[in-house]
């Protein structure tokens, strides 16, 4: 049969190597760790010319400039004079054909170009190497995302984000990706998270790849479970029966928020996409909303502010013990650093230079008092139900296939469901008037 082979950084390249001495067919590869082993002059990769075909998957951050250096590389050797001519490259997208407005500042530069389809696809083309006329095949919609998504908006203030994420991580329950524009940010919903009892996955740049796979593997086998990500996930993941996406930050740019939201509703399958757009986010969410030629305003999810003071309690709390904790470890990684470098030297310390003044002990037994009193004060509230489950139901998709009894609210029904109940009393009002 047909041999196959991944070669990914972050992974043992002896063991790589091993499986490209089976000579596979076909090397699924990262750019990084491909133009490794292409100068490490393995054997298998000596003749990349004669390629019968090349696939470049996210082929328009692939050769964005700035990024990806070794893909250049290879692009060099794969395109040089002594190529294979019946070579067929296939290059992907979801935003291939996605185009800003030109910024007033860049038209104004000498020689500058206003950007079109027809212009990013000639200069990808001229980049990957694509010779004479090539054929584009563009299934994506004017919109950009899929029929199937559900998309999506709860404004409010910055501080207020975290109450309206736990909320619907308590409301609806199901395979939920969160994602954040930093990794400090994603250590903080962490922590937070963590100590609310949610379990969440963190997923960033920093972490080690064996760690990550790992926090993939998980999420992909647990029915109801969040990971907490920046867009190290936005691109290339295909996890089956993502619910749910969450915005916690709006994304810098309109690529990012279709590949982010790309990772639900996948495969003919309905899902979620939810944004928290704060005061800070509103400059990048109106360039999205004016760059994907939205023919609707995107509608608001709907809350049940009946519990919204519980929510808030809950939260509040937790950011407390997060707040000590933080500090705590911290000021106890300074002291400890600057207690051995002070005997190393063999100097005395003032205790003016300790992070947080050199507690007496029972200051510090007062600190920790305080701290054990919060967290059994906060397992006393996570024990109280919030939402009154009366029964279980199938919610309605947004093709109108399953139907939604007359109920009351309080029901355990889907996100999805929640939004079908309230665009169908938007459009009940309407006829109404």
């Amino acid at each position: 049969g047909i041999k196959t082979a991944i070669l990914v950084g972050g992974m043992a390249a002896q063991k790589q190597e091993r499986v490209l001495n089976r000579k596979p067919e076909i090397v699924i590869a990262t750019p990084g760790r491909l133009w490794e082993l292409v100068k490490e002059r393995h054997p298998h990769l000596s003749n990349l010319r004669q390629l019968r075909c090349l696939v470049i998957d996210e082929a328009d951050r692939m050769v964005e400039k700035g990024h990806f250096l070794e893909l250049s590389q290879l692009l060099e050797i794969l395109n040089d004079s002594q190529y294979n001519p019946q070579r067929q490259t296939f290059v992907f997208s979801a935003t291939l054909t996605l185009v800003h407005q030109t910024p007033t500042r860049v038209l104004q530069k000498k020689n500058a170009k206003k950007m079109d389809k027809k212009t990013k696809l000639e200069l990808l083309m001229e980049k990957v190497g694509i010779k004479g006329k090539p054929k584009v095949i563009d299934l994506t919609r004017k919109e950009a995302t899929v029929e199937t998504l559900t998309e999506t908006r709860i404004h409010c203030n910055t501080n207020e984000k975290d109450y309206y994420l736990y909320y619907f991580l308590l409301q609806y329950p199901g395979r939920t990706m969160v994602f954040a524009n930093s990794i400090d940010c994603i250590k903080r919903l962490s922590s937070l998270l963590t100590i609310l009892n949610c379990d969440p996955l963190p997923l960033h740049a920093n972490m080690h790849q064996k760690q990550r796979l790992k926090n993939l593997e998980r999420f992909a086998e647990r029915e109801s479970c969040v990971l907490l990500t920046t867009d190290v996930a936005a691109r290339g993941l295909d996890i089956p029966n993502v619910q749910h996406v969450i915005h916690y930050q709006v994304p810098r740019t309109s690529e990012l928020y279709v590949h982010r939201s790309g990772r639900t509703a996948r495969a003919a399958n309905e899902g979620l996409s939810l944004l928290l757009i704060g005061p800070d986010d509103l400059i990048n969410f109106r360039k999205i909303y004016k760059t994907l030629e939205k023919s609707e305003e995107l509608p608001f999810f709907p809350v049940e502010t009946k519990c919204m003071t519980s929510i808030k309690e809950r939260m509040n709390l937790a950011r407390q013990i997060e707040k000590a904790e933080f500090f705590n470890s911290r000021a106890k990684q300074h002291n400890s650093w600057l207690q051995q470098a002070a005997e190393a030297l063999e100097i005395d310390l003032d205790d003016d230079m300790f992070m947080g003044k050199k507690a007496s002990e029972q200051e510090e037994s007062q600190k920790q008092k305080m701290l054990k009193g919060m967290k059994k004060q906060l397992k006393h509230m996570l024990s109280q139900p919030l939402f009154k489950v009366l029964m279980k139901t199938k919610y309605p998709t947004q093709s109108g296939k399953l139907l939604l009894p007359q109920t009351s609210v309080g029901i355990s029904e889907s996100a999805l469901g929640a939004m079908s109940r309230q665009q169908a009393k938007k459009k009940k009002s309407i006829k109404l008037n």
